[in-house]
């Protein structure tokens, strides 16, 4: 007999990132899968999500607790209406060989989240895991979304009710700045640190991303407009923006930059 090993190549890596939708909207991205082998091989596909283990498996201090370094876990936020958040059609079938397989990956969020996540598992006869992909995505319920500085937030969706804490009090002793996109709404914090050398020629610098959700032009408009509204206390605590407005088309994304020179009349406190 001769003894035939299973070889295969699939069009992403480790991670598909589904990127940002708006929460109700559904995307979908295609993973094709080439059987370069010169047998036919029955494939299954599992999503993380509906593994009849995850209850038990959940029974554990979140990832974030125990590593710094990873944020997510493998398993991520999951709709409220019960429904998995991604779905993969087709779930089982037959790639002949030197043929391939377009495999459907659909992201359905139903509410905003910067963590939904899930593991998508390809298996040959039925118990060969061939591939594993990372599937990531996030929701708003706006069309613009502003990310980068230090997180504020933790990445497990907790089932108590939080009163928000006001900015001014979330950050006391620093500067704010509005980004608006359309009419104003519930104020979302987001932490710059900029750490400036005593002494240095170069200004502190740090950056945000403000981006337009992909997906259907909606009545007719092409593009999202933005300002930032900094303020004459920003300037006057030293602070620069880079681009004080400008307009995304859906699905781009634009970085702005934030520059930091101390005042002369700054106390600067030495030691703790």
């Amino acid at each position: 007999g001769h003894g035939v090993v299973p070889s295969t190549e699939c069009s992403v890596g480790e991670v598909l990132d589904m990127g940002y939708v708006l929460a109700g909207d559904t995307v979908t991205a295609t993973v094709k899968i080439e059987n370069t082998s010169n047998l036919t091989l029955p494939f299954s596909i599992q999503l993380e999500s509906l593994s009849p283990t995850r209850d038990r498996d959940r029974q554990k201090i979140p990832s974030f607790l125990t590593s710094p370094l990873q944020r997510t876990e493998i398993v991520g936020t999951q709709n409220y209406n019960g429904l998995s958040v991604f779905s993969v059609s087709p779930t089982e079938g037959k790639i002949e060989a030197g043929m391939s397989q377009d495999f459907v990956v659909t992201f359905s969020p139903d509410h905003e989240s910067l963590y939904y996540s899930d593991r998508l598992k390809v298996l040959f006869f039925g118990k060969q895991t061939a591939h594993e992909i990372q599937l990531k995505g996030a929701a708003r319920d706006h069309l613009m979304f502003v990310e980068g500085g230090v997180p504020l937030d933790v990445p497990v969706e907790s089932l108590a009710v939080a009163s928000p804490v006001a900015p001014q009090e979330a950050l006391k002793g620093a500067d704010l700045v509005a980004v608006c996109a359309g009419p104003r709404e519930a104020v979302k914090s987001l932490l710059l640190l900029l750490e400036y050398v005593e002494g240095s020629a170069e200004p502190a610098r740090a950056e945000i991303t403000v981006g337009a959700v992909e997906g259907p032009v909606v009545a007719g408009k092409q593009a999202v407009e933005f300002s930032l509204d900094s303020g004459p206390e920003l300037q006057r605590a030293g602070f620069s923006l880079d681009g004080p407005s400008g307009a995304l088309e859906r699905g781009q994304r634009q970085r702005i930059g934030v520059s930091w020179v101390p005042p002369a009349d700054l106390q600067v406190r030495h030691g703790p």
